[in-house]
């Protein structure tokens, strides 16, 4: 695997001192600059101060909720955010990825698979720049408009925030509209390889999003097949 730039900074907020050192060293021989809370208490103002990159957080600390500091950092931020927490179960991770994280991994994990995950989640939430091109301002809806350039979505010309993940999953489903994208099909696209199985992140994912561009009466503007995938509605 290629080492990471430089500037590729990630807070690792964990307690357990073992892990701490697991993650640190095998994050910093390959380029990354690791910085670390062990209780959780200044995370918030370490997102001004600090300007990680991607954060990995474990749900259970000492001094406060895994899953509140989960919801703080991503009213404050769109910076990727990686659940690591002994806590397996699948309630757990729908809870976690409701509150805006980009991915969530099981303890024990392999620091193969860690690497992974951090550059998949990168991808996504450090998008590259493309050139701009004439048909980059799409209409969604009635008021709702999609600019792929700007990765931008507005209704009625004002903006509404969408997480680089959500903006994400509702490029591809632009880019295929009126066709059904199959659950594998999404994972692989949005989150990438390896993903394909993980059917809980596009179903809380899609819920996010039905959330923020469906008003309450309005027609639907992502359609379920049911155990099979979704489209976006056609023009």
């Amino acid at each position: 695997m290629a080492d990471a730039p430089p500037t590729t900074r990630i807070l690792v907020v964990e307690d357990d001192p073992n892990i701490v050192d697991l993650i640190r060293s095998n994050l910093s021989v390959r380029g990354y600059d690791t910085i670390v809370s062990t209780d959780g208490l200044r995370v918030v103002q370490m997102l001004e101060t600090e300007r990680p990159d991607i954060i990995l957080l474990d749900l259970m600390l000492p001094a406060v909720d895994g899953f509140e500091l989960c919801k703080q950092v991503r009213e404050h931020s769109n910076v990727g955010v990686i659940v690591v927490s002994a806590r397996g179960g699948d309630h757990d991770k729908v809870a976690a990825l409701n509150l805006g994280a980009d991915d969530y991994m099981t303890k024990p994990f392999s620091i193969e698979e860690l690497l992974a995950r951090i550059a998949a989640t990168l991808r996504r939430t450090r998008p590259a720049i493309t050139p701009a091109s004439p048909a980059t301002r799409i209409t969604l809806a009635p008021g709702l408009e999609i600019d792929l350039a700007s990765q931008q979505v507005t209704r009625d010309g004002k903006g509404l925030h969408l997480t680089p993940t959500e903006f994400s999953l509702l490029r591809e489903l632009v880019a295929s509209r009126g066709k059904l994208l199959t659950h594998a099909q999404l994972l692989r696209r949005v989150w990438g390889p390896g993903y394909e199985t993980e059917t809980e992140y596009v179903r809380v994912y899609i819920g996010r999003l039905r959330a923020k561009l469906e008003p309450e009466g309005s027609p639907a503007l992502i359609l379920t097949q049911p155990r099979v995938g979704y489209r976006l509605a056609p023009e």
